[in-house]
């Protein structure tokens, strides 16, 4: 294979190339797995007494898994990866095929890991809830990092080679990046990270109005400007965004366990049927 040594090996973008395969098929075979798992959650009956324990449920070979009545989430097996990886590559620097075999394992890792994204940042099972397609939003952007790491692009096409001066080439990197972040807190990530690539893509994204729910919007729009931006971003656009990441990650739904469920339930009747005698006792006063 000629074209891959030629393209790959001897360019140095053997590891970029693997772990980016491994990323993607790791985050697809997890995806899948965890679908599995949901649908048959979601149909397994409900324990005949409502103080009865929940057992864990399982699929023919596919189960979530349990170490002393603890659900050990996938993402604690993608930290250990990209550790491992990491602690390899660093100690032992090795050469072909062994770093693409370390690539691979970190890419996988990471895809692990960052299908659990949401769960880091609310520090709670929001998996399958709405907060939880922003695991979605994490992968998608690890995956144009990778491909910007593939592609060894030169994001300013400025070709250094030396003989440019340093105060030039900085102030150059400054304006660029200045954009990128600007397009950052304008709440798109996705058309700043693009934008890192394209630096026309970022410079268009950073002048046009923020999305309403953006740092930006919050911090620097007036109430005539918000609503602008919210006449821009509809939730007919929403809808379709929300529609792209659920058909990647699958639609989110009922999230809570069902005893936990449960106890909501009974915490409201309770408080439904409270409520009336508070009532007459207020009256009464």
């Amino acid at each position: 294979m000629s074209w891959y040594t030629d393209i790959f090996v001897e360019t140095g973008r053997a590891p970029a190339l693997w772990l980016i395969i491994a990323f993607v098929l790791t985050f697809a075979i997890t995806r899948w797995v965890t679908r599995r798992l949901r649908k048959a959650e979601l149909a397994a009956p409900e324990p005949a007494q409502a103080d009865a324990p929940e057992e864990p449920v399982k699929s023919g070979l596919l189960s979530n898994i349990h170490l002393g009545g603890v659900h050990v989430h996938h993402q604690v097996w993608g930290i250990l990866l990209v550790l491992i990886a990491g602690l390899l590559e660093f100690r032992y620097s090795p050469g072909s095929p062994w770093v693409e075999i370390l690539a691979a394992l970190f890419g996988a890792g990471a895809a692990l890991a960052l299908d659990e994204f949401a769960l880091w940042l609310h520090l709670d099972d929001v998996y399958w809830s709405e907060e939880g397609r922003k695991s979605i939003d994490a992968v998608l952007v690890a995956g144009v990092i990778g491909v910007v790491m593939l592609m060894q692009a030169d994001p300013l096409g400025l070709g250094l080679d030396g003989t440019e001066s340093g105060w030039i080439v900085a102030f150059v990197l400054i304006v660029h990046f200045t954009y990128v972040i600007i397009t950052f807190l304008k709440g798109k990530l996705l058309v700043g990270l693009v934008g890192v690539v394209v630096p026309f893509v970022s410079f268009v994204a950073a002048i046009r109005l923020a999305k309403p729910t953006s740092f930006w919007a919050h911090r620097f729009y007036s109430e005539r400007k918000l609503e602008r931006a919210h006449r821009r971003y509809s939730a007919d656009a929403l809808r379709r965004w929300n529609a792209f990441r659920d058909w990647i990650g699958g639609q989110p739904g009922p999230n809570l366990p069902a005893s936990l469920d449960r106890m909501v339930h009974q915490e409201i009747e309770r408080a439904t049927v409270d409520q009336p005698a508070s009532g007459a006792r207020t009256a009464t006063r």
